[in-house]
């Protein structure tokens, strides 16, 4: 019997991803995706991509049709994932070792990496400095979609990672700390590049999720992120971003240092100004 392989933490490096690359034991998954041109993913996908690797797309794969609530990127229907991760050859028992990467600084691929984990997939990882590290690298690179025996995935949800707005909005007026994940402008409300309002959720504080990374878009040593964590999970805060996607690479580097993960608000602020864009119809204006 092979031994059941154990991946070295929640990243990995180009260097043991490559000393795994066709052990059965791994699915590799591409998730590069561009916000600003959905497509974009795919194409650099089918353009090249590391061998094995199969593909799920933020949209359609990680999320679920945006609606009139729930922000821009809902989760997916948990039934529909588990059927689309087995197609990609993903089992529960025994675990697959899912390697996850992307070329966005970990953004989409950490959202795969939070996904498996909220449904009791703990056998996941991200690799550190996605394909960008692995071209620096020199490693392979291929266009050939290698198809995967099918895996049998069952849900284990875990209670409690997820809050709604409801939830958010008592959670705040009882004084919870509520961390937007987003880029310090954004935060401020000096520019919104997406969502119809800027601004934040009133009281929130700002731990932009890029200050994880060193220049190379590599996560910052465990110690560092260990420092940069202690104030805030102490406080048990929740997480949240504009919709769902970079907050995970916060709750990943939450995992890297060795904390519990906060609270994901998935929702984000693209749900939050939902209400706000409600009130600007109605009054004219709106407080961000």
């Amino acid at each position: 019997m092979t031994p059941e392989l154990t991946l070295p933490g929640p990243i990995v490096s180009v260097d043991w991803l490559s000393q795994h690359l066709h052990d059965p034991q791994v699915v590799i998954v591409d998730c590069r995706f561009s916000l600003a041109d959905p497509t974009q993913g795919r194409r650099a996908y089918d353009a090249g991509h590391l061998p094995t690797a199969q593909y799920l797309d933020l949209n359609r794969d990680l999320s679920s049709p945006v609606q009139a609530q729930g922000g821009r990127h809902p989760l997916p229907d948990l039934s529909a994932l588990a059927q689309r991760l087995a197609a990609c050859g993903i089992s529960s028992h025994p675990a697959t070792v899912v390697v996850a990467y992307d070329d966005a600084q970990g953004a989409f691929a950490a959202r795969l990496w939070w996904l498996l984990r909220y449904v009791g997939h703990t056998s996941v990882a991200v690799l550190d400095g996605g394909w960008q590290a692995w071209q620096r690298a020199g490693l392979p690179t291929t266009t050939t979609v290698m198809p995967r025996l099918p895996g049998q995935f069952q849900m284990q949800v875990q209670p409690g990672w997820v809050v709604d707005r409801t939830t958010v909005q008592h959670q705040r007026a009882q004084g919870r700390v509520l961390i937007d994940s987003r880029a310090p402008e954004r935060f401020r409300g000096e520019v919104e590049p997406i969502d119809p309002i800027a601004g934040t959720i009133p009281g929130a504080a700002n731990v932009f999720w890029k200050t994880m990374l060193d220049d190379h878009g590599c996560f910052l040593s465990p110690d560092a992120l260990r420092e940069r964590w202690a104030t805030w999970v102490v406080q048990d805060p929740i997480v949240f971003c504009g919709s769902g996607v970079t907050a995970c690479v916060n709750l990943l580097a939450q995992a890297i240092a060795g904390y519990p993960l906060s609270p994901l608000y998935v929702g984000g602020w693209s749900d939050w100004c939902t209400t706000l864009t409600k009130a600007a119809d109605t009054d004219g204006k709106a407080d961000a």
